[in-house]
């Protein structure tokens, strides 16, 4: 499929030469990829490293590997020769990505962009120091005493993270200057990356007053030209976690913080290239800094909210994004909010989501049941969404329906 041309015609999927994209991850983001893909005609291969994967429900085929292997990830684009590969996950071979690329298939966005968001030292190099943006104070480590020389330079508290991980998993805070505290963390967070990284990133542990995802996008407009926008910054809480609890949309913030936190967005996407949507993480502290987190260059959790709120949802602007369609800015349609539904059950298969008919008595309130085959403790199973007149109302609401789930 040609890059950054604007498309006029859809094919029909399994038949002729169909439009086809290849999804390499199969969770609950990459299956409303595939829907939306799927309302389009197009014709959708995932690929994950277990089977039956949320998106394999919805899928024409699929294909498990361990796609940290960059032979496997090669053998299977190539077998499929899909006029698009779309990264849904961070456990990635990015040197199969670079190659294929290199090739001429179409990576989304790009094989740039993935490999530098899914590594939080080389993330956060180019968001200060190319992009310029502003970020917490940081430093890396190689090893306990060079973190030791970090924390100290960062200053307490602050936070350990491996280079390499996903949904909080090995980030360790030190509270006070302590050498034990500090090698513990670091082995802490060494133990829990990626892959066998020795690096680390130390950050300054800032208070949050809140965090928004900056849904921005990239897309071919008429001219050929690509056009980046964004959607209205959602809103989203942690409740103290590392991974995201509660969202809503539209935020409530000042328009003035709200429009700083949409050119952090824009400078990330327009800066990491190529098409498709970019969950672009903005912190606001409570000494009034608006900060860069993150990026994830696809949908977002927290913009699962979307589903309810806009017009067109995060995955429908990926996929019109990746097709080369036009993708005008979506309107709120109504104030929203989701609540991620998590289980603190190990190795239950099959498992069963209770609570749902009272939850759904609740006037404006959806559920999607993901489908994963089996628990871990702390995997995310469902999302609550609601809509109401207001905000404040959207949030009771599936506050309310999301205390009747239950994980079985």
């Amino acid at each position: 499929m040609p890059v950054h041309i604007k498309r006029n015609y859809l094919t029909t999927p399994m038949f002729g030469k169909p439009l086809k994209i290849l999804l390499l991850g199969g969770g609950e983001l990459g299956k409303e990829v595939a829907i939306e893909a799927q309302r389009l005609g197009v014709e959708v291969v995932v690929v994950d490293r277990y089977d039956w994967a949320p998106a394999m429900h919805v899928a024409h085929r699929r294909y498990v590997i361990d796609m940290l292997n960059p032979n496997a990830v090669k053998a299977v684009v190539e077998r499929e020769s899909p006029d698009a590969v779309v990264p849904e996950i961070e456990a990635i071979s990015y040197e199969a990505l670079e190659e294929l690329e290199a090739r001429g298939y179409f990576v989304v966005p790009n094989a740039k962009a993935v490999r530098i968001a899914m590594n939080r030292v080389e993330l956060r190099k180019f968001a200060a120091e190319v992009l310029g943006l502003p970020t917490t104070k940081y430093a890396f480590a190689e090893n306990p005493e060079e973190a030791v020389e970090a924390c100290d330079k960062v200053g307490y508290p602050c936070l350990i993270k491996p280079e390499m991980s996903s949904s909080g998993h090995g980030h360790a805070k030190v509270l006070e200057p302590s050498t034990s505290a500090v090698k513990e963390a670091y082995s802490y967070a060494i133990a829990h990356a990626r892959g066998r990284s020795r690096r680390v990133i130390v950050e300054e542990f800032v208070n949050l007053e809140t965090e928004f995802t900056v849904l921005s996008y990239r897309y071919v407009g008429d001219s050929n030209n690509i056009v980046t926008e964004t959607c209205e910054p959602v809103e989203h809480w942690r409740y103290g976690q590392y991974h995201y609890i509660e969202s809503w949309q539209p935020s409530t913030r000042p328009r003035e913080v709200l429009e700083k936190a949409r050119e952090i967005g824009i400078k990330t996407a327009e800066g990491l290239g190529g098409l498709g949507i970019f969950g672009v993480e903005v912190f606001l502290t409570k000494d009034g800094r608006i900060l860069f987190s993150e990026v994830a260059p696809r949908p977002h959790d927290t913009g699962m909210v979307t589903m309810a709120s806009q017009e067109l949802s995060e995955f429908a602007i990926h996929v019109r994004a990746i097709l080369g369609l036009p993708v005008p800015k979506p309107r709120i349609l109504t104030p929203a909010a989701s609540i991620a539904i998590y289980t603190d059950k190990d190795s239950v298969w099959a498992p069963k989501i209770r609570g749902v008919y009272e939850a759904l008595k609740i006037g404006g309130v959806d559920i999607r049941v993901f489908g994963k085959p089996f628990t871990y403790r702390e995997r995310r199973m469902a999302v609550v969404l609601a809509r109401g007149s207001t905000v404040e109302e959207a949030l009771e609401k599936v506050r309310r329906a999301a205390s009747h789930i239950v994980i079985e």
